[in-house]
């Protein structure tokens, strides 16, 4: 289940179709911008859905993120990768709009104790979730979407967008060693939860 993985930081080619769209989206083109959005609108939603664990809020956010790319998309000067100025800026604003709605997204502070258990504990890795095989990938975006809020949104932040743990804390506003103990617990849980939902299919 590795493959869920989006490889935000990965650095990617130039494409010589999306960079003229871009260019043409920059002067005011509404049809080049619609065609960004078609490029880009299923990998926004995807996030937004794995953040917001729910379908009509990552609808509502997708929308949302599409108004702030048409007013921000002039201010894109190529330091990036498009891809990448553009997914930061829908983890910006998914981010925003949770905050908003009041959810709990900013990890708890913890103990220093607590913290270096979250440490010294075995790492689990995000195919190790996969428990060798036997979680389909519906099962595992179900059990995702299942999780609290803050557990939820820094495992995908971290094990599929691909974030640093020191870039998370910056997002979160939380200290890195506070980011790599939620990320365990979140890890320990959502592997219970595979547990459960795969005992459920076995007795189903």
């Amino acid at each position: 289940m590795s493959h869920l993985r989006s490889g935000a930081h990965s650095p990617a080619p130039v494409d010589p179709v999306e960079a003229a769209l871009l260019s043409r989206a920059q002067t005011g083109d509404q049809l080049a911008f619609g065609q960004l959005y078609s490029l880009h609108k299923k990998r926004i939603y995807s996030l937004c859905l794995r953040m917001a664990g729910d379908t009509a809020e990552a609808e509502d956010l997708t929308q949302e993120i599409f108004l702030q790319l048409h007013r921000k998309i002039s201010t894109f000067r190529g330091d990036a990768a498009f891809s990448t100025w553009l997914h930061r800026l829908a983890v910006n604003v998914v981010l925003m709009q949770l905050r908003k709605k009041g959810l709990a997204i900013t990890p708890m502070d913890e103990t220093a104790q607590n913290a270096q258990e979250g440490k010294s504990s075995s790492p689990l890795s995000f195919q190790d979730l996969t428990l060798t095989g036997s979680i389909d990938r519906l099962t595992l975006e179900r059990a995702i979407g299942d999780l609290a809020a803050g557990y939820r949104i820094i495992f995908v932040l971290h094990d599929i967008e691909g974030y640093e743990d020191s870039e998370i804390a910056a997002m979160l506003d939380c200290s890195v060693g506070n980011c790599k103990s939620q990320l365990h617990k979140a890890r320990l849980k959502l592997r219970a939860a595979l547990r459960g939902l795969s005992l459920q299919e076995t007795r189903s």
